[in-house]
């Protein structure tokens, strides 16, 4: 037949470990701030080696750049609006939003292809991809407009 254990030995079992615990979580959480610190150094390394790239990006792919943002900031504009506001002319809203979701989308192809490092789209002038650009601008607000009703 099993005795249980008096509580003096379990008490005592236990702060016997204690000391254990509590150098593991100090081992831890020393090793959590070495990864923070590697972790701030490297986006820190990151984010130069990002800007050295870019800045070897030529002139007119870093203008359909700006246009892409100036797309996005415009539809997280009309969003926040309509969260602030209200979205009475829900049509309003979402062809607003549609318009500069779909111009961005748009202005990433025309990136694509005019950039000369890309391989697939060797070929197909520069001239050609910006009346392809607009062209499907010129539909995509057609499309719009129809929506608006």
């Amino acid at each position: 037949m099993l005795l249980p254990t008096p509580p003096f030995r379990l008490c005592s079992s236990l702060l016997m470990m204690m000391p254990m615990v509590t150098h593991q979580r100090k081992k831890e959480t020393e090793k959590n701030l070495r990864m923070v610190k590697s972790t701030s150094s490297d986006a820190q390394m990151l984010i130069h080696s990002l800007r050295t790239a870019y800045a070897a990006t030529p002139t007119n792919l870093k203008i359909i750049d700006l246009y892409v943002v100036y797309a996005i900031v415009t539809a997280v504009i009309q969003v926040v609006y309509m969260g602030v506001v209200g979205s009475f002319p829900f049509n309003s809203f979402l062809s607003g939003v549609l318009s500069c979701v779909g111009t961005a989308v748009l202005a990433v192809c025309l990136r694509i292809q005019v950039n000369k490092e890309n391989k697939e789209f060797k070929d197909l002038p520069p001239e050609r991809a910006y009346a392809d650009f607009v062209l499907c601008n010129l539909v995509l607000h057609l499309v719009i407009t129809n929506f608006l009703g």
